[in-house]
């Protein structure tokens, strides 16, 4: 592959995956700030119930899948042959961007709802939702923020080298818990101001994937890193965050 092809496909890749991540991480934070109550679907009865629940399992299943050998293999697929392991990384990115966006754009709001704070307490509510977010950022930067954001990969393409990955992260929020992202990511879900039973199902379903799911990063990571990681899993605990030194 020559290099001029090989630049060029490393840029159409870099910003269809942070596009897209752009948009989806937009339509998350309106969605749940708004009790998903901005999706463009328009279904209504048994047809919404199922295509919201559809909505709801293919975010977890498939972004579990993906990280499996096979799936990483499939990663490789969506690129050409020459550039697929290297651009794994943001097709990853790219794949996880998509499933979020269609989550909160095609989803069908259902109107039903159950509570909204009035006057302070939403400020309060809205400071959360806001320091939810902070928090889920400073935990992407900790744990190799092109990593997350599907950098690594087109970048490591547009030099023509394989992509740098970080070593197993352990500073900032990592000295705390082993899973400060999916910390984060619940913690959002749980502080957007207006709840209705959209919101109360997807607060619900995608907090078990965020208690779950990463059991199968955590059996990767010791197969990757060994006795370092399980060192790192005696001293740091799982989910909830140590606040002592």
């Amino acid at each position: 592959m020559s290099s001029l092809r090989r630049r060029s496909l490393a840029l159409a890749y870099g910003a269809t995956c942070h596009g897209i991540f752009a948009v989806a991480v937009t339509a998350m934070a309106v969605g749940l700030y708004t009790g998903m109550q901005s999706g463009f679907g328009r279904l209504t009865g048994p047809a919404a119930v199922l295509a919201n629940a559809l909505l709801l399992a293919q975010f977890p299943l498939l972004h579990s899948w993906l990280l499996t050998r096979r799936g990483r293999r499939s990663l490789g697929a969506l690129a050409p042959r020459e550039l697929g392991s290297t651009l794994s990384p943001t097709t990853y990115a790219i794949t996880a961007s998509l499933q979020i966006g269609a989550t909160f754009l095609l989803w069908s709001p259902s109107g039903v709802v159950l509570w909204q704070p009035p006057g302070a307490l939403a400020a309060l509510h809205a400071a959360a939702f806001v320091g939810a977010w902070l928090f889920l950022g400073k935990a992407l930067f900790d744990a190799g923020l092109g990593l997350q954001t599907g950098w690594l990969g087109w970048t490591a393409a547009w030099l023509g080298r394989a992509p740098r990955y970080p070593s197993l992260p352990r500073t900032g929020l990592f000295k705390r818990t082993r899973q400060p992202i999916y910390l984060g990511f619940a913690l959002l879900l749980w502080t957007g101001p207006v709840w209705t039973l959209d919101h109360l199902a997807i607060a619900f379903a995608w907090t078990t994937y965020c208690a779950l799911g990463p059991l199968h990063k955590e059996r990767r990571f010791a197969a990757i890193y060994g006795q370092d990681f399980e060192a790192y899993a005696q001293e740091v605990p799982y989910m909830l965050p140590r606040i002592y030194s």
